[in-house]
C-alpha cells in the first residue's frame, strides 16, 4: 500500500508540516471509478496549482449513488491506482457526502473541480471563499466519463 494513503489524522499533520516549510496546497476529490484520460487530465491540472496535491476519494457508500453496480473498485482500491499517479501527493478517503468538512480542516489554499462546473456552481464554493482560498477549474472539457466507459465495455 502506499504512503500517499493517509488518515485525516495524519493528513491534518502532513499539510502543517507543509504549511510550516511553505508549500502550497490544492485539493481536489472524486470517486475515481474505472480511472480515465479525463481523470488523468483533472489531476495532472490540479497538481499545476501548488506545491501539494491532496485528492479526496468517496467512499464506497457515496460512489454506490451512480447507480446499479457501481463503484466498480473498492475505495481503497480507487485511492490506491489515484495514489500511483504522478504529481498527487495525499490520499484520503471520505464519508461525507460532500467535502466542505475536509475543505474547512486542510484550508488548501486552492479547490480544483473540473470543467463540468464553472467558478460560480462549485457546490463548495462559499466555504472555499470564507475562509480565504480560491477555486480553480482544471483538466479538459468533460470529453470523458465512467457511465459512459462502461457502456462501451458492456457494448
Amino acid at each position: 500500500m502506499s504512503d500517499k494513503l493517509v488518515t485525516r489524522d495524519r493528513l491534518v499533520e502532513l499539510v502543517r508540516a507543509d504549511r510550516r516549510a511553505g508549500r502550497t496546497v490544492a485539493f481536489a476529490n472524486g470517486i475515481f471509478d474505472l480511472l480515465h484520460a479525463g481523470h488523468i487530465r483533472y489531476l495532472q491540472a490540479a497538481s499545476r496549482e501548488a506545491d501539494r496535491l491532496i485528492v479526496a476519494v468517496n467512499d464506497d457508500a457515496v460512489a454506490s449513488k451512480k447507480g446499479p453496480g457501481r463503484p466498480i473498485l473498492s475505495a481503497p482500491e480507487r485511492a490506491e491506482l489515484v495514489a500511483a499517479l504522478r504529481g498527487v501527493d495525499y490520499v484520503v478517503i471520505f464519508r461525507e457526502p460532500t467535502v466542505e468538512s475536509l475543505l474547512t480542516l486542510l484550508k488548501p489554499d486552492v479547490h480544483c473541480k473540473g470543467t463540468d462546473y464553472t467558478s460560480d456552481s462549485v457546490p463548495e464554493r462559499d466555504t472555499v471563499l470564507a475562509y480565504g482560498g480560491r477555486i480553480a477549474i482544471v483538466g479538459d472539457p468533460k470529453d470523458h466519463s465512467t457511465r459512459d466507459l462502461l457502456a462501451r465495455i458492456r457494448g
